[in-house]
Protein backbone atom coordinates (compact mmCIF):
# COMPACT_ATOMS: atom_id res chain seq x y z
CA UNK A 1 0.00 0.00 0.00
CA UNK A 2 1.32 3.45 -0.89
CA UNK A 3 0.66 6.97 0.24
CA UNK A 4 0.19 9.92 -2.09
CA UNK A 5 3.94 10.66 -2.30
CA UNK A 6 4.84 7.07 -3.09
CA UNK A 7 5.97 6.16 0.40
CA UNK A 8 4.79 2.77 1.62
CA UNK A 9 2.30 2.81 4.48
CA UNK A 10 4.32 2.28 7.66
CA UNK A 11 3.85 -0.79 9.81
CA UNK A 12 5.28 -1.13 13.29
CA UNK A 13 8.93 -2.02 13.76
CA UNK A 14 10.05 -5.19 15.51
CA UNK A 15 12.56 -5.13 18.35
CA UNK A 16 12.93 -6.85 21.71
CA UNK A 17 10.96 -5.01 24.40
CA UNK A 18 8.63 -5.62 27.34
CA UNK A 19 5.47 -3.89 26.08
CA UNK A 20 4.21 -5.10 22.71
CA UNK A 21 2.07 -1.96 22.32
CA UNK A 22 5.05 0.41 22.13
CA UNK A 23 6.20 -0.33 18.58
CA UNK A 24 5.12 2.91 16.92
CA UNK A 25 7.95 5.17 15.83
CA UNK A 26 7.55 8.78 14.68
CA UNK A 27 7.40 8.96 10.88
CA UNK A 28 10.27 11.23 9.91
CA UNK A 29 8.51 12.45 6.76
CA UNK A 30 4.90 12.66 7.97
CA UNK A 31 4.99 16.25 9.26
CA UNK A 32 6.91 17.77 6.36
CA UNK A 33 4.98 20.20 4.17
CA UNK A 34 5.11 19.43 0.42
CA UNK A 35 7.75 22.11 -0.22
CA UNK A 36 9.82 20.86 2.74
CA UNK A 37 9.64 17.27 1.48
CA UNK A 38 10.71 18.50 -1.96
CA UNK A 39 13.79 20.18 -0.45
CA UNK A 40 14.70 16.95 1.32
CA UNK A 41 14.22 14.88 -1.84
CA UNK A 42 16.35 17.29 -3.86
CA UNK A 43 19.17 16.96 -1.32
CA UNK A 44 18.97 13.15 -1.16
CA UNK A 45 19.88 10.18 -3.31
CA UNK A 46 17.18 7.56 -3.88
CA UNK A 47 18.69 4.08 -3.47
CA UNK A 48 17.00 0.73 -4.12
CA UNK A 49 18.02 -2.62 -2.64
CA UNK A 50 16.95 -6.19 -3.27
CA UNK A 51 16.17 -8.58 -0.42
CA UNK A 52 19.42 -9.63 1.23
CA UNK A 53 21.48 -6.61 0.15
CA UNK A 54 23.25 -4.57 2.79
CA UNK A 55 22.20 -0.90 2.88
CA UNK A 56 25.33 -0.15 4.92
CA UNK A 57 27.91 -2.34 6.61
CA UNK A 58 29.61 -2.35 9.98
CA UNK A 59 33.04 -0.73 9.67
CA UNK A 60 32.30 1.17 6.44
CA UNK A 61 32.91 4.94 6.39
CA UNK A 62 29.84 6.79 7.67
CA UNK A 63 28.61 9.38 5.18
CA UNK A 64 25.05 10.04 6.30
CA UNK A 65 21.76 8.40 7.19
CA UNK A 66 19.09 6.45 5.31
CA UNK A 67 15.34 7.14 5.53
CA UNK A 68 13.22 4.09 4.66
CA UNK A 69 10.50 4.88 2.10
CA UNK A 70 9.40 1.31 1.39
CA UNK A 71 10.38 -2.20 2.40
CA UNK A 72 12.13 -3.20 5.63
CA UNK A 73 15.68 -2.96 7.01
CA UNK A 74 17.20 -5.22 9.67
CA UNK A 75 19.97 -3.63 11.72
CA UNK A 76 22.46 -6.06 13.23
CA UNK A 77 25.85 -6.25 14.94
CA UNK A 78 28.55 -8.89 14.50
CA UNK A 79 30.88 -9.41 17.46
CA UNK A 80 34.60 -10.30 17.29
CA UNK A 81 33.68 -13.98 17.69
CA UNK A 82 31.43 -13.80 14.63
CA UNK A 83 28.25 -14.10 16.67
CA UNK A 84 25.46 -11.91 15.31
CA UNK A 85 22.61 -10.14 17.10
CA UNK A 86 19.65 -8.35 15.52
CA UNK A 87 18.95 -4.90 16.91
CA UNK A 88 15.62 -4.31 15.14
CA UNK A 89 13.56 -4.64 11.98
CA UNK A 90 12.76 -1.09 10.83
CA UNK A 91 9.72 -0.12 8.76
CA UNK A 92 9.03 2.83 6.40
CA UNK A 93 9.20 6.26 8.01
CA UNK A 94 12.17 5.26 10.20
CA UNK A 95 15.77 6.14 9.54
CA UNK A 96 18.74 3.78 9.85
CA UNK A 97 22.47 4.33 9.93
CA UNK A 98 22.64 6.01 13.36
CA UNK A 99 23.47 6.85 16.01
CA UNK A 100 25.65 9.24 14.00
CA UNK A 101 23.54 11.30 11.62
CA UNK A 102 25.95 13.94 10.30
CA UNK A 103 28.54 11.52 8.98
CA UNK A 104 32.11 10.90 10.05
CA UNK A 105 33.74 7.84 11.58
CA UNK A 106 32.49 4.38 10.68
CA UNK A 107 29.22 2.49 10.96
CA UNK A 108 29.10 0.56 14.24
CA UNK A 109 26.53 -1.96 12.96
CA UNK A 110 25.00 -3.02 9.62
CA UNK A 111 21.64 -2.61 7.92
CA UNK A 112 20.24 -5.18 5.48
CA UNK A 113 17.14 -5.00 3.25
CA UNK A 114 14.76 -7.82 4.11
CA UNK A 115 12.73 -7.38 0.94
CA UNK A 116 12.72 -4.92 -1.96
CA UNK A 117 13.51 -1.64 -0.20
CA UNK A 118 13.89 1.98 -1.21
CA UNK A 119 15.66 4.56 0.96
CA UNK A 120 16.64 8.20 0.85
CA UNK A 121 20.35 8.63 1.51
CA UNK A 122 20.99 12.05 3.08
CA UNK A 123 24.64 12.99 3.45
CA UNK A 124 25.66 14.55 6.73
CA UNK A 125 26.56 17.99 5.38
CA UNK A 126 23.24 18.26 3.52
CA UNK A 127 21.29 17.07 6.56
CA UNK A 128 22.90 19.67 8.80
CA UNK A 129 21.99 22.39 6.29
CA UNK A 130 18.39 21.17 5.97
CA UNK A 131 17.89 20.98 9.74
CA UNK A 132 18.84 24.65 10.07
CA UNK A 133 16.12 25.66 7.58
CA UNK A 134 13.36 23.06 8.16
CA UNK A 135 12.30 23.01 11.83
CA UNK A 136 9.84 20.15 11.20
CA UNK A 137 12.72 17.97 10.00
CA UNK A 138 14.85 18.87 13.03
CA UNK A 139 11.98 18.08 15.43
CA UNK A 140 11.28 14.81 13.61
CA UNK A 141 14.90 13.74 13.95
CA UNK A 142 14.93 14.50 17.68
CA UNK A 143 11.76 12.43 18.11
CA UNK A 144 13.21 9.60 16.04
CA UNK A 145 16.47 9.59 18.02
CA UNK A 146 14.48 9.58 21.27
CA UNK A 147 12.49 6.57 20.04
CA UNK A 148 15.65 4.69 19.04
CA UNK A 149 17.16 5.38 22.43
CA UNK A 150 14.11 3.81 24.06
CA UNK A 151 14.30 0.84 21.67
CA UNK A 152 17.89 -0.01 22.43
CA UNK A 153 17.40 0.61 26.15
CA UNK A 154 14.45 -1.83 26.13
CA UNK A 155 16.56 -4.42 24.33
CA UNK A 156 19.38 -4.09 26.88
CA UNK A 157 16.90 -4.45 29.74
CA UNK A 158 15.43 -7.61 28.20
CA UNK A 159 18.82 -9.18 27.49
CA UNK A 160 20.07 -8.35 30.97
CA UNK A 161 17.06 -9.25 33.10
CA UNK A 162 15.03 -11.93 31.27
CA UNK A 163 15.91 -15.56 30.60
CA UNK A 164 16.19 -16.73 27.00
CA UNK A 165 12.90 -18.63 27.43
CA UNK A 166 11.13 -15.47 28.57
CA UNK A 167 12.63 -13.46 25.71
CA UNK A 168 11.45 -15.98 23.13
CA UNK A 169 7.92 -16.08 24.54
CA UNK A 170 7.84 -12.28 24.56
CA UNK A 171 9.09 -12.15 20.98
CA UNK A 172 6.21 -14.38 19.88
CA UNK A 173 3.80 -11.95 21.54
CA UNK A 174 5.50 -9.04 19.75
CA UNK A 175 5.25 -10.84 16.41
CA UNK A 176 1.57 -11.49 17.05
CA UNK A 177 0.94 -7.82 17.85
CA UNK A 178 2.74 -6.78 14.67
CA UNK A 179 1.56 -9.33 12.12
CA UNK A 180 -0.88 -11.66 13.88
CA UNK A 181 -4.31 -12.61 12.53
CA UNK A 182 -6.93 -13.75 15.00
CA UNK A 183 -8.67 -17.02 14.07
CA UNK A 184 -10.92 -19.48 15.88
CA UNK A 185 -7.84 -21.48 16.90
CA UNK A 186 -5.90 -18.50 18.21
CA UNK A 187 -3.60 -15.78 16.88
CA UNK A 188 -1.95 -16.91 13.66
CA UNK A 189 1.49 -15.53 12.70
CA UNK A 190 3.07 -16.02 9.27
CA UNK A 191 6.47 -17.70 9.58
CA UNK A 192 8.41 -14.93 7.88
CA UNK A 193 11.28 -15.27 10.38
CA UNK A 194 13.40 -18.41 10.34
CA UNK A 195 14.58 -20.07 13.55
CA UNK A 196 17.97 -18.49 12.88
CA UNK A 197 16.34 -15.04 12.56
CA UNK A 198 14.53 -15.53 15.86
CA UNK A 199 17.73 -16.69 17.54
CA UNK A 200 19.48 -13.47 16.52
CA UNK A 201 16.62 -11.43 17.97
CA UNK A 202 16.54 -13.07 21.41
CA UNK A 203 20.24 -13.87 21.85
CA UNK A 204 20.12 -17.67 21.50
CA UNK A 205 21.07 -20.38 19.02
CA UNK A 206 18.99 -21.78 16.19
CA UNK A 207 18.99 -25.25 17.75
CA UNK A 208 17.80 -23.87 21.08
CA UNK A 209 14.97 -21.95 19.36
CA UNK A 210 13.79 -25.14 17.63
CA UNK A 211 13.83 -27.12 20.88
CA UNK A 212 12.09 -24.41 22.88
CA UNK A 213 9.35 -23.88 20.31
CA UNK A 214 8.68 -27.61 20.42
CA UNK A 215 8.48 -27.42 24.22
CA UNK A 216 6.08 -24.46 24.02
CA UNK A 217 3.94 -26.55 21.68
CA UNK A 218 3.97 -29.53 24.05
CA UNK A 219 2.87 -27.18 26.86
CA UNK A 220 -0.13 -26.11 24.76
CA UNK A 221 0.94 -22.48 24.42
CA UNK A 222 1.50 -22.51 20.65
CA UNK A 223 0.83 -24.62 17.59
CA UNK A 224 3.50 -25.09 14.92
CA UNK A 225 2.28 -25.25 11.33
CA UNK A 226 4.25 -25.46 8.11
CA UNK A 227 3.79 -21.79 7.21
CA UNK A 228 2.45 -20.31 10.45
CA UNK A 229 2.82 -20.28 14.21
CA UNK A 230 -0.43 -20.12 16.16
CA UNK A 231 -0.69 -18.78 19.71
CA UNK A 232 -3.22 -21.19 21.21
CA UNK A 233 -3.11 -20.02 24.83
CA UNK A 234 -2.09 -16.37 25.14
CA UNK A 235 -2.35 -16.33 28.94
CA UNK A 236 0.01 -19.30 29.22
CA UNK A 237 2.46 -17.70 26.78
CA UNK A 238 2.36 -14.46 28.77
CA UNK A 239 3.26 -16.37 31.93
CA UNK A 240 6.20 -17.95 30.11
CA UNK A 241 7.24 -14.42 29.10
CA UNK A 242 7.23 -13.31 32.75
CA UNK A 243 4.07 -11.18 32.65
CA UNK A 244 1.95 -10.86 35.78
CA UNK A 245 -0.62 -13.61 36.26
CA UNK A 246 -4.39 -13.31 36.54
CA UNK A 247 -4.39 -12.33 40.25
CA UNK A 248 -1.93 -9.50 39.66
CA UNK A 249 1.27 -11.03 41.02
CA UNK A 250 4.44 -11.78 39.14
CA UNK A 251 4.74 -15.38 38.00
CA UNK A 252 7.24 -17.07 40.36
CA UNK A 253 10.63 -17.56 38.70
CA UNK A 254 10.93 -21.16 39.90
CA UNK A 255 7.55 -22.10 38.44
CA UNK A 256 8.49 -20.52 35.14
CA UNK A 257 11.81 -22.36 35.03
CA UNK A 258 10.17 -25.68 35.86
CA UNK A 259 7.59 -25.20 33.11
CA UNK A 260 10.38 -24.71 30.57
CA UNK A 261 12.97 -27.40 31.21
CA UNK A 262 15.20 -26.27 28.33
CA UNK A 263 18.73 -25.18 28.95
CA UNK A 264 19.19 -21.55 27.96
CA UNK A 265 22.28 -20.71 25.91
Amino acid sequence: MSSRDGQETRSSSLFLREDEREAGAPDLLANLAPDELRLLLNASSVLSFSAGQDVFRQGDPHQGMFIIRSGEVRTYYIGPSGREITLAYWSPGNFVGGPVIFGGGRHIWSGRAMRATQVLHVRGRELRRLMSTIPNLAIGLVEALEHKGKCYSAMIHMLGTRSASERLAQMLLLMAERDGRRTKAGVSIARTLTHDDMAKLVGATRQWITTTLERLESEGAIGIRRTRLVILDESRLRRFAGHVDEIGGAAPARRRDESMRVRSP
